[in-house]
């Protein structure tokens, strides 16, 4: 055995270097394409493997752990787990990445409970924008430890999740700590980016204004912001959100006047930071706190700081701005592996390496499609010629003594190739019936068509770039929410706290002014007063009452909102069935029941302060359509492109039909009937929608059809048009129900009587227009029905309404998965003459921006 000499140093540098590559990429920085650490990766690729899809049930944690220990990462178990901890955790990750039952731990920092009790499946978002596309043919696969197993490199990601949920790790020499991002924003900084690659760093930076925390709290100033965004390394000063209520002491009429603390900037244990207050207060260095408690629950956060009288609130706040962590910098490190090398990017840079890796997958992905189409296009041609030739097909098969002399001959007479004639030599008898020839033929044309489609594509980058962006939206719609956290710029180090006006109420901090947020146009010769947009909300209620309020007040609305189980209504109650994000200048189309659609301009709408429910839609109406106050069925704003979505109808009668929303471009105030009715018909449901999307219509006897929004099934139609019969009803049946469906939905069915169950989706098969559909209820009782149909995940809220003008919410978790032939449970009780007479899910819009904002 010979020996090496070498020196000391020489050897230390050297395996020093290498455990510090080993530790950099192997471990603690995280890959810029799919934004994951390797455990991350390889937790969500192992529950992949293992099917805990958003539509499966809940598995152990320990379950999860020990395959990803046993196949992927032969690390310790206590790592694995706190590495799956974070990404159910939804204060942790901006859009958690995974789905859990149990505890998971919370903002005080508790620990969660041990793998053996707490549960977890992938979440909607995370199979979709990570998992749907995995395979060999769209990222490279490696052995693992061992060989025995192949993991992905990198997940093929159609989301920054860099960014969206951000990163944080030290490795050996160099740390890293990404913010994260609001969805909307970020996709609309990555179309921006696609349509204009030189876009300006000031456009950019107006597109995605600044981080997005899942806590929320509030961003001071923009300057640190910007030179993060700009040079991939910068400070952040983060503020909890506090407001202040004067409380009731007792039982006498002594009041007191109280901080309460909302929000905590991102990553400040709760507890610890209360413990802090307790030892300043204790030690004499914060003085005028009275009483100091913690009252959060699972709404949020509140956190009650009682003032000694004739003490300033101002006063107070900022000395716990300056001596306690409710004010922090968050200290962006925007650092990642590039190429399997660390380095620090700015926004525009890591933008542009996910947009890079997107378009490899999308074309590693059609190029393994054209070549599978390609090689069955082969064997249908054999087929098809093999049935041209039948005589001299079955000639050959009864004097060849062998397969391979008829396969021989095969290629000889019918110059076949070995693949095709091994084709004709497995094809079943059923293949000569005259059904399965036409099936071939149509299976012929629909691979020609397809590989025409995928030779477009790949041969035409602008073609790429165009499904890239579609992809990019449709996930926007999807999962993109309101910002949780407002940047206030120009925003000075000590707030003002306004006086409080009537009891009981509280009022918001005024920070500074906060900054818009609104997509500016990327035309810089437009006047300007176009570019001069508000961002708004608008809200219909389930009496018809419309109102408009700022962002801010809708976002509080929302942190405050307490889900009643039951209350009774009066005459006065009402409440918000239908939100849509806006921008004034915009367009909000109103349907009525006739079929007619009227135009009315979002600044239109009265922008109310409170609890005001605003004014009846209708007065905002031409007088043609203000003689029914109920003759409203919804609205929704007119996009600026009108090219892929279209506008979809439903009748009572159950008849359908697909308007494009180019008929709605020369709308005015005398209105546009949008669809022609039969005289005991009326326009029940609209909706939005692309093709691809599917849709689930219930009727009052149970049952439920479902259908895919394409071409073939619900063509384009005019506005002349009736439209086609989606569902087949009996007599004295109606239509109860009708919703678009995303992957983690569940159906809730609701009867008249009472009882309630969910139904999953995949339980209902496809079906076709004019179809009767799937009996998906047996009721109880005879005189049973169907009163309301929705789609919901297990956090969403419905909301009942009796014949008795009770009002109920019902939360999908606590509504029990049941089976089609299964009536449900009976979960609210009626009085013998009170029945459900309607089933409502607030509707709210698909993104918090239109999505072609960047090109206003």
């Amino acid at each position: 055995m010979a020996v090496i000499t070498t020196a000391l140093h020489t050897e230390m540098q050297q395996s020093y270097l290498e455990y510090a590559m080993s530790v950099i990429v192997g471990r603690a920085l995280p890959d810029v394409r799919d934004g994951l650490k390797p455990v991350h990766r390889r937790i969500l690729y192992a529950m992949h493997e293992l099917g805990l899809t958003p539509d499966r049930p809940y598995r152990k944690c320990a379950r999860v752990v020990g395959d990803v220990l046993g196949k992927y990462h032969p690390h310790g178990d206590q790592a694995v787990y706190d590495a799956l901890v974070r990404l159910v955790q939804d204060f942790s990750s901006r859009y958690p990445l995974l789905g859990g039952h149990g505890n998971f731990g919370s903002v005080d920092n508790d620990p969660p409970a041990a793998m053996r009790y707490t549960e977890t499946r992938l979440a909607p978002i995370g199979n979709e924008a990570l998992l749907t596309e995995i395979g060999e043919a769209t990222v490279d696969f490696v052995g693992n430890f061992d060989n025995s197993q192949q993991e992905p490199t990198v997940l093929p990601a159609q989301l920054p999740i860099l960014l969206l949920n951000g990163s944080s790790g030290i490795a050996v020499g160099m740390a890293t700590n990404i913010p994260p991002h609001n969805l909307g924003e970020i996709v609309d900084g990555l179309v921006a980016l696609i349509d204009h690659p030189d876009l300006p760093n000031a456009k950019l930076f107006e597109l995605i204004p600044g981080p997005d925390f899942p806590t929320g709290g509030e961003i001071i100033g923009t300057e640190g912001i910007q030179e993060a965004y700009a040079t991939g390394k910068g400070s952040i000063p983060v503020r909890g959100v506090a407001q202040v209520e004067e409380l009731q002491i007792g039982r006498g009429r002594h009041r007191r006047t109280a901080l309460i603390v909302t929000e905590l900037p991102y990553q400040v244990n709760k507890a610890a930071w209360i413990e802090k207050m307790a030892e300043l207060v204790n030690q004499g260095r914060l003085e005028g706190i009275a009483d100091l408690r913690d009252e959060s629950d699972r709404e949020g956060i509140r956190v009650v700081i009682e003032l000694r009288r004739d003490v300033s609130p101002q006063k107070i706040l900022n000395n716990l701005y300056r001596q306690t962590a409710l004010q922090s910098n968050f200290g962006t490190i925007m650092l990642a592996l590039a190429d399997g090398q660390p380095r620090q990017m700015p926004l525009r840079e890591l933008l542009q390496q996910f947009l890079g890796f997107r378009e490899e997958t999308l074309t590693r992905r059609y190029r393994h499609e054209l070549t599978q189409a390609e090689t069955r296009l082969h064997i249908v041609e054999g087929l098809l010629l093999a049935l041209t030739n039948l005589d001299t097909v079955i000639d050959i098969l009864r004097n060849a003594p062998d397969g391979s002399t008829a396969k021989m001959q095969f290629r000889e007479q019918l110059d076949l190739s070995d693949r095709q004639a091994d084709a004709i030599l497995s094809m079943p008898l059923r293949r000569l019936i005259g059904t399965e020839r036409q099936s071939l033929q149509t299976e012929f044309d629909e691979l020609t068509a397809r590989m025409r489609e995928l030779q477009r594509l790949l041969g035409d980058r602008r073609e790429l770039l165009k499904v890239l962006k579609k992809d990019l939206r449709s996930l926007k719609k999807k999962y993109a929410d309101p910002r949780r956290t407002r940047i206030i710029a120009n925003g000075s180090q000590e707030s003002g706290v306004g006086n409080r006006e009537s009891g009981g109420k509280s009022q918001q901090l005024e920070l500074g002014e906060q900054l818009t947020i609104d997509s500016p146009p990327l035309d810089t010769d437009a006047p300007p007063h176009e570019a001069e947009v508000e961002e708004t909300v608008v809200e219909l209620t389930q009496r018809g009452y419309i109102r408009r309020i700022t962002p801010k007040v809708f976002q509080r609305s929302q942190q405050k909102a307490v889900d009643k189980p039951t209350q009774v209504l009066d005459e006065s109650d009402d409440f918000v069935a239908q939100t849509e994000f806006a921008i004034t200048g915009q367009t909000l189309v109103v349907l009525t029941r006739s079929g007619k659609a009227y135009p009315l301009s979002i600044s239109d709408v009265p922008q109310v302060a409170g609890k005001s429910r605003g004014v009846p839609l209708v007065t905002l109406l031409p007088p043609s359509a203000q003689s029914d106050p109920a003759s409203v069925i919804g609205c929704f704003v007119l996009p600026e492109t009108l090219e892929d979505t279209a506008l979809l109808l439903v009748t009572q009668q159950g008849r359908i039909k697909r308007l494009p929303l180019a008929e709605l471009g020369e709308l005015t105030g005398r209105g546009l009937t949008v669809l022609k009715l039969k005289p005991d018909d009326q326009l029940a449901y609209i909706n939005l929608t692309e093709v691809g999307d599917q849709l689930v219509l219930a009727t009052a006897g149970g049952r439920l059809l479902r259908l895919v929004v394409n071409d073939e099934q619900l063509p384009l139609l005019s506005r002349v048009a009736q439209g086609n019969l989606a569902i087949r009803l009996r007599k004295q049946e109606k239509l109860v129900g009708y919703t678009l469906i995303y992957q983690g939905d569940d159906l809730l069915l609701l009867s008249e009587q009472g009882y309630a169950k969910r139904l999953a989706i995949g339980t209902l098969r496809l079906s076709t227009v004019g179809d009767l559909g799937t009996q998906s209820v047996r009721f109880t009782n005879k005189t049973d029905a169907l009163a309301g149909m929705v789609a919901v995940t297990p956090d969403t809220a419905a909301t009942l309404l009796t014949s008795t003008h009770r009002m109920a919410r019902l939360v999908g978790s606590e509504v029990p998965l049941k089976g089609r032939d299964d009536p449900g449970d009976r979960l609210l009780q009626l009085d013998s003459d009170e029945r459900i007479i309607s089933l409502t899910l607030p509707k709210l819009p698909l993104s918090a921006l239109e999505e072609d904002i960047t090109e206003l």
